[in-house]
C-alpha cells in the first residue's frame, strides 16, 4: 500500500514537531536545573555570616562582592528563570497538544476510507 503524498506531508510535519517537543523539553530541564542551583546556591549564601568575603565568578577570575549585592543578584535571577520555566512550560503544553492533534489525524487518514485499520 502506497501512503498517499498529503499523508506523506502529514507524517514529516509529525516528525519536525516531535523535535521540537524534544527541544522545548530539554530546554524546560535546563531551565529547572538552573533553578535548583540558584536556590542552593541562595540557601548556602543566606548561612554566610553578613561580613563574610563573598566572591562571585566572572569569566576565568573571581570577584569579591558584598553579600547583600549577591543575595539581590541571585533573587533577581531566580525571578527570571522562575518566569522562563513558565514561558517554556506553557510552549511545551500547546507543543504537546499539538502533537495529540497530529497524531489523530495521521491514524484517521492512515485508516482512510476502503482501508483496514491499522493496529487493530
Amino acid at each position: 500500500m502506497e501512503v498517499p503524498k498529503n499523508v506523506q506531508h502529514q507524517i514529516a510535519q509529525f516528525q519536525q514537531m516531535q523535535q521540537q517537543a524534544q527541544a522545548i523539553t530539554m530546554q524546560k530541564q535546563s531551565v529547572e536545573m538552573q533553578i535548583r542551583e540558584t536556590e542552593k546556591a541562595l540557601e548556602e549564601l543566606k548561612k554566610v555570616e553578613d561580613d563574610s568575603d563573598v566572591y562571585k565568578t566572572a569569566g576565568n577570575l573571581l570577584i569579591k562582592v558584598k553579600k547583600d549585592e549577591m543575595v539581590t543578584e541571585l533573587e533577581d535571577k531566580l525571578e527570571t528563570l522562575k518566569l522562563r520555566e513558565k514561558t517554556v512550560g506553557r510552549q511545551e503544553e500547546r507543543i504537546m497538544k499539538r502533537l495529540q492533534e497530529m497524531q489523530a489525524s495521521l491514524q484517521e487518514a492512515m485508516q482512510g476510507p476502503g482501508q483496514p485499520g491499522l493496529g487493530t
